[in-house]
């Protein structure tokens, strides 16, 4: 991919998905559309050189996530769930979808954020275990091990909840 044509199309195909992933992990859809936004103007400035890259969504999803873990250390969230405010808008309200996304929301903000990065990434964004690694800074053996103590967490929370 080069060029000002081929970032317009990168960006259409995957700023929505990056987005709506960058909005479970943040907590707050709006300081998760800035790291969004931040992320593609930063792959914008950058673009001769990832758009070489293999998979250069994998390096959107280092950038905006990095700034948000980078908010964690400064800021501990003491409340991750506020169910006043709307997870993200939505032109319109079907009480079905609305039960499914504050549960699972809930469900996520439960985990660490580490652990709700790395579900995220792999079951939302359905990035591999290596790109994951990429994106977080890790191992892979870790990105594995986090995901199977999430999923163990997140179905003993949902059974007890059940």
């Amino acid at each position: 991919m080069r060029g000002g044509a081929d970032f317009a199309e990168f960006f259409d195909a995957n700023y929505g998905r990056v987005l709506r992933s960058v909005r479970l992990v943040a907590t707050d859809w709006q300081q998760a559309e800035d790291r969004t936004q931040e992320a593609f103007a930063r792959a914008y400035r950058h673009w001769s050189r990832v758009a070489e890259m293999e998979r250069p969504v994998t390096w959107v999803y280092v950038v905006a996530l990095n700034a948000e873990r980078r908010r964690w250390r400064r800021e501990p969230v003491e409340n991750p769930l506020d169910l006043a405010a709307p997870a993200e808008p939505s032109p319109f309200d079907l009480a079905g979808s609305v039960a499914t996304a504050v549960t699972v929301r809930h469900a996520l903000d439960r985990l660490t954020d580490r652990q709700r990065t790395i579900v995220v990434l792999r079951y939302f964004s359905d990035l591999k275990n290596g790109d994951i690694a990429q994106v977080m800074g890790c191992a892979e053996g870790t990105v594995k091990a986090t995901l199977h103590r999430a999923l163990l967490s997140l179905r003993i929370r949902m059974e007890s909840d059940a």
